[in-house]
C-alpha cells in the first residue's frame, strides 16, 4: 500500500519534522484550539499550519509524544514517523531464508 503524495505544504512540514535541530510542537488549549509550531532560530516561534499538520497525523506521517498538560493547554512534541517499507521487510526475510539454507548445507557438507 502506497501512501499518497503529500502537498507542497505538507512536504515543507515534514521537511522541518525531520531536521532534529528543530523543535516541532503541537499546542491543544482548553478550548480545543489547536496550533503547530516550530522553533527557528532566526525567527523564533514559527506557526504551521494547522490543517496540513492535522492531514500528516491522521495519514500516520507524524507522531505525537508524551503530553505535557497544565491548565489552559496540553503541549505535545511531534516527530516525523518512522518510515515502514514493505520492501525491506521482504528483503530482510529474503535474507534470513538464505542464511538458513546456507547454514544448513554448510552443516551437511561438515557431516558428509
Amino acid at each position: 500500500m502506497t501512501r499518497p503524495r503529500p502537498s507542497a505544504r505538507a512536504a515543507e512540514v515534514l521537511r522541518l519534522l525531520t531536521d532534529l535541530r528543530i523543535p516541532v510542537f503541537l499546542t491543544v488549549h482548553a478550548n480545543g484550539r489547536r496550533r503547530y509550531g516550530c522553533w527557528q532560530s532566526v525567527g523564533g516561534q514559527t506557526a504551521l499550519p494547522t490543517d496540513e499538520c492535522d492531514a500528516l497525523l491522521v495519514t500516520g506521517r507524524i507522531v505525537l509524544g508524551d503530553p505535557v498538560v497544565d491548565r489552559a493547554k496540553t503541549t505535545y512534541r511531534v516527530r516525523a514517523a518512522p518510515r515502514r517499507t514493505t520492501r525491506s521487510t521482504a528483503h530482510t526475510a529474503r535474507t534470513t531464508a538464505h542464511t538458513a539454507r546456507m547454514t544448513r548445507a554448510s552443516r551437511s557438507a561438515l557431516t558428509a
